[in-house]
C-alpha cells in the first residue's frame, strides 16, 4: 500500500490527530432587508458566549503535540448559538464553537445543563453542536483517553468553560427569539483550500471526481437570518480546515474562521463582545473539510504568505467576503418547517447492505483502530515529531501504555490498514467512542446532514447524494455538517482508504466506514420523510467518573524581589504612528487561577472626553496576550498592541488585568497594572 506522501514518525508520547492587518472590518449589513426576501414564517435568536480556556500551561486539541502549550490569547474563542423555531413550534438550537472538536462528554454535559434549565425542550434530537475545528484551541475535555493524551488528562476548567460558553449561548439565543425571516444564498470559493490528500481523491471513480475539478469543495452556503426587516446573523457554510495557526503557535485563536466571524461582527464603530453581545452574530461552520487544507502551498504556515497570522487573517477574510456576497445575494426564501431526526449507531457494529458498498456484495464495519501513517500527522498541515525513547507521558502508563498487541482478526478487518493502536478493543473502556450520534436537519428546504467526524469531499459527496435522492432534494440544498455532536477522526471512501494516507488511517471502522454511514443516514432521512419518530439507539457511554489529569496546577504565584503583582516591568514608548506595535510587560499572576470567562486579561483605553474608555481588549484581533514563567513561581505577562490604520488620534494607555494565588492560604486575590500614557498620532 502506498504511503509515499506520508512520513511515518515513531516512537511518539502523542498521536496527531490533523487534522490563530488591521481591525477596521466591514460591518453588519444595513437593517433593511430587500423587498424580495420577505419575512417568512420563523422565530429568530442569536447568542454569543466566551469558550475560552485556561490560556496557560494548558495543552492545545488539534495537532496533539506534547509541546503545544498555551501561553497567551490572540482572539478570544467563541461558542455562536442560534435558536430557530417554525410556526408549528418545532424548534432547532444550532451553535458553531471555536474549537478543535465537540467531544461527546460536551454534548453529554450541554444536553444536562438544557435539561435543567429548559426541561424538554432541547434534547438531543433538535441540539446541533459542531466545531470549526480551530488547533489553537485549548484541549482536554474529551472524556476518551486518545484525544487527552497530548494533553496530560482531562482538563476540567477546559471542560466547564466549554460547557458553560455552549450553554450560555444557547440561552442567549433561547431568550432572544423574535418573529423573522430566512433566506438562502450561495457562492463559490476557490483560494482558501487545496485537496492535501490528492494521492487518495485520484482514486476515487471518475464521477466522483468530476464533482469536484479543482480537486476543493467550493462551495459557499449562506443563510441569512432577520428580525422582523433587520440582519440579526449569517451561518456561513465552507470547508477548509482551521489550521491557518502551525503547530508551534501558543497562543489561543479561533484561526482563519475565526477571524472571519471576528471581521463580519466587528464594524468601524467598534462592537464589543465584552461590552455587549454584537448586535450581528456570524458563525464559519465547517462541512466535508477532511481533506481541505488552507495552506495552499501545502506546506504548515504557507500559503497564501510565510506568515502564519498573517495566512489566518487572509484565508478567514476570503472566507468572509465570499460569504458576504453570498448573504447580499441571498434571495431565495426558506419556506416550511424545522425537522430534527437523530439516532445514536454503534458504528462498530454496522451490516451494511450492499446497496451502498462500491463491489454490490454486503460487508460489515469492526472495532476502532488507528493505521500506521496517522502517527505522521498530516505532512501539509501539522506533522508528528519524533520523540526520543525513554520519554515517558504519565498518562499513557496510567491507561494502559502504548504495547497493545493487535489481534488477527481486527488485522483482517482492518486490512489494508497496517494498525498500530486497535483503540476500540482497549479495556477497561475503549480509547475512541464507537457508540455515535446521527443527525438529519431540515431547516425548510435546506438539509443538514450532521456527522461526528472529519469527511473528505467525495466521501461527503457520497453521503449528500443518498440523503438528498432520500428527501428528495436537490444536491446542493444538502449539506454534510462534520465536527458534530462528537468527534470520531476521519471518513474516507473505500477507495480513498485503500491508498492508507492519513485520512484514511485515522477512519477507525475500516474500509467500510463509509458505507455504513451512507446507509444510517439513509435510514435517519427516511424516518424524517415520512415524519416517523427515530428510535435513539444505544446510549453511549458517561465516562465523567473515570478521568485522569497529570497536568499540574497552580501551587502559588510570586513578584520578583522589589516588585508587586501589577507592577509595569517595560513601558510604552511615548508615541506612535498608525502601524507601530505597542508593547507592555507587567508582573503577573497564573492565568489559570481566574480564566476571566467573558472578561479580559487586557485593555488598551483611549482617552474621551477626560474619561478612560475600553478600545480593545484581548477579544480583538489588533492585541496579543502573552503570558511566560520567568523563575519558579514568578511570571511577566508581556502585552502587544498593533496599531491600527484607522485608530483614532489621541492618548492611550494598557490596562493589564490578572490573579495571583496566596502559597500560604492558596487564596486568590486580583491584581492590575496600568501603564504611563502614550500619544497615536
Amino acid at each position: 500500500m502506498p504511503l509515499s506522501r506520508r512520513r511515518v514518525l515513531a516512537g511518539a508520547a502523542g498521536l496527531p490527530l490533523a487534522g490563530a492587518m488591521s481591525t477596521g472590518a466591514i460591518g453588519p449589513a444595513s437593517g433593511t432587508a430587500s423587498a424580495r426576501e420577505p419575512a417568512g414564517g420563523f422565530r429568530v435568536g442569536t447568542g454569543i458566549a466566551d469558550v475560552t480556556g485556561p490560556a496557560a500551561e494548558n495543552g492545545m486539541m488539534g495537532y496533539s503535540m506534547p509541546t503545544q502549550q498555551t501561553a497567551g490569547i490572540h482572539l478570544r474563542t467563541r461558542a455562536r448559538a442560534f435558536v430557530l423555531a417554525d410556526g408549528e413550534g418545532d424548534r432547532l438550537a444550532y451553535v458553531v464553537a471555536d474549537l478543535g472538536m465537540i467531544f461527546q462528554s460536551v454534548q453529554q454535559g450541554v444536553l444536562a445543563a438544557l435539561r435543567e434549565r429548559h426541561g424538554d425542550t432541547y434534547t438531543a434530537q433538535n441540539v446541533l453542536l459542531t466545531a470549526t475545528h480551530s488547533h489553537a484551541a485549548c484541549g482536554g475535555d474529551s472524556h476518551y483517553a486518545l484525544y487527552n493524551l497530548s494533553i496530560l488528562g482531562f482538563q476540567k476548567q477546559t471542560y466547564d468553560a466549554v460547557v458553560s460558553g455552549i450553554v450560555a449561548a444557547i440561552d442567549q439565543a433561547h431568550a432572544d427569539l423574535r418573529p423573522g425571516g430566512i433566506s438562502l444564498g450561495r457562492t463559490e470559493l476557490t483560494d482558501a483550500s487545496v485537496n492535501r490528500s490528492r494521492t487518495a481523491f485520484d482514486l476515487n471513480p471518475e464521477a466522483d471526481r468530476a464533482h469536484f475539478p479543482l480537486a476543493v469543495d467550493p462551495a459557499m452556503t449562506v443563510l441569512r437570518l432577520r428580525q422582523g426587516d433587520t440582519d440579526v446573523g449569517a451561518i456561513s457554510w465552507f470547508a477548509t480546515h482551521n489550521t491557518s495557526m502551525t503547530n508551534t503557535n501558543s497562543l489561543i485563536s479561533g484561526d482563519n474562521k475565526g477571524y472571519a466571524a471576528y471581521e463580519w461582527e466587528h464594524d468601524h464603530a467598534g462592537v464589543r463582545y465584552l461590552d455587549g453581545r454584537p448586535r450581528f452574530v456570524a458563525a464559519f461552520p465547517q462541512t466535508n473539510a477532511g481533506d481541505m487544507s488552507p495552506n495552499l502551498n501545502l506546506r504548515p504556515g504557507s500559503g497564501p504568505t510565510d506568515d502564519e497570522f498573517e495566512n489566518t487573517r487572509q484565508i478567514g477574510d476570503r472566507q468572509f467576503r465570499a460569504a458576504r456576497r453570498a448573504f447580499e445575494d441571498a434571495g431565495e426564501t426558506v419556506t416550511g418547517a424545522i425537522a430534527t431526526r437523530l439516532r445514536y449507531v454503534d458504528m462498530s457494529k454496522v451490516e451494511v447492505d450492499g446497496r451502498h458498498t462500491p463491489d454490490g456484495a454486503p460487508h460489515r464495519t469492526t472495532a476502532a483502530a488507528i493505521g500506521l501513517s496517522m502517527l505522521a500527522g498530516s505532512t501539509e498541515d501539522g506533522p508528528g515529531i519524533p520523540i526520543d525513547e525513554g520519554i515517558r507521558n504519565p498518562f499513557v502508563d496510567a491507561v494502559g501504555g502504548w504495547s497493545v498487541p493487535v489481534p488477527d482478526w481486527l488485522s483482517a478487518e482492518q486490512a489494508p490498514k497496517p494498525v498500530v493502536l486497535p483503540t476500540g478493543a482497549l479495556r477497561p473502556y475503549p480509547w475512541t467512542p464507537d457508540v455515535l450520534p446521527l443527525q438529519i436537519v431540515r431547516i425548510g428546504q435546506l438539509c443538514l446532514v450532521a456527522g461526528p467526524a472529519e469527511y473528505t469531499i467525495v466521501a461527503g459527496l457520497r453521503i449528500r447524494r443518498a440523503v438528498a435522492a432520500e428527501l428528495g432534494l436537490p444536491l446542493e440544498n444538502v449539506l454534510l455538517q462534520g465536527y458534530a455532536n462528537a468527534y470520531s477522526q476521519y471518513v474516507t471512501t473505500p477507495e480513498e482508504y485503500d491508498s492508507q494516507q492519513y485520512e484514511g488511517a485515522s477512519t477507525l471502522f475500516g474500509r467500510y466506514t463509509l458505507p455504513a454511514y451512507q446507509q444510517e443516514f439513509t435510514r435517519l432521512a427516511a424516518e424524517l420523510r415520512a415524519g416517523a419518530p427515530a428510535d435513539q439507539g444505544p446510549a453511549p457511554r458517561d465516562l465523567s467518573g473515570d478521568q485522569l489529569n497529570f497536568q499540574p496546577g497552580v501551587v502559588f504565584d510570586d513578584a520578583p524581589l522589589g516588585r508587586n503583582f501589577g507592577d509595569v516591568l517595560t513601558e510604552p514608548d511615548s508615541t506612535y504612528r498608525r502601524g507601530g506595535r505597542v508593547v507592555a510587560e507587567f508582573v503577573t499572576g497564573h492565568p489559570k487561577n481566574n480564566l476571566r470567562t467573558g472578561d479580559t486579561f487586557l485593555e488598551v483605553q483611549r482617552l474621551v472626553d477626560g474619561t478612560w474608555v475600553r478600545h480593545a481588549d484581548d477579544g480583538d484581533w489588533a492585541t496579543r496576550y502573552h503570558w511566560q514563567r520567568t523563575i519558579a513561581a514568578t511570571s511577566k505577562a508581556t502585552v502587544t498592541w498593533d496599531v491600527p490604520a484607522d485608530a483614532p488620534i489621541g492618548k492611550y494607555r494598557v490596562v493589564h488585568h490578572g490573579d495571583w494565588k496566596n502559597g500560604w492560604n492558596q487564596a486568590i486575590s486580583v491584581l492590575s497594572g496600568t501603564t504611563r500614557t502614550f500619544v497615536v498620532s
